[in-house]
């Protein structure tokens, strides 16, 4: 008895900070998420967010889901990814933390178009979605992704 209790008491603070850990990652947009089509409600593609060395945030497209097309390319992009593949594509530059949870100041692409939006992210559900917009001017559009 006296070394089941033991036992439990040493297994409590690991447990604890196991807890700890998976809170503290759906406190950060970094990892990977299920890209959301807002029109079909299907996933589209995978997307890894992670932290530059400058402290922003960026994510590129690790896999894409029902391609239109077999290794398409960013045919329509003007900057440096042109003509480049879309798999393993960054299309998320330059998120700086805006409050807690929240993060703007940068750019996203949108590859089918070669256009480049500015954007915000904000996570939501207790960190378990991360709603993703991107706006010219005052137009937004906004899709909300599933973590992995």
């Amino acid at each position: 008895m006296r070394k089941t209790v033991t036992t439990l008491l040493l297994a409590l603070p690991l447990a604890l900070a196991g807890i700890t850990a998976a809170q503290a990652d759906n406190a950060s947009a970094e990892g990977r998420w299920r890209q959301i089509d807002p029109d079909t409600h299907r996933a589209k593609s995978i997307v890894e967010i992670g932290r530059a060395g400058n402290g922003t945030l960026n994510g590129r497209i690790v896999e894409l889901l029902n391609p239109s097309r077999p290794n398409p390319t960013c045919d329509k992009c003007s900057d440096d990814r042109k003509d480049k593949p879309i798999t393993g594509m960054e299309i998320i530059r330059g998120m700086r933390a805006d409050g807690a949870n929240k993060w703007s100041g940068g750019s996203i692409l949108k590859p089918d178009e070669g256009k480049v939006y500015k954007s915000k992210m904000e996570l939501i559900e207790n960190g378990s979605k991360l709603q993703v917009s991107g706006c010219i001017a005052f137009i937004c559009k906004s899709q909300v992704w599933e973590r992995m």
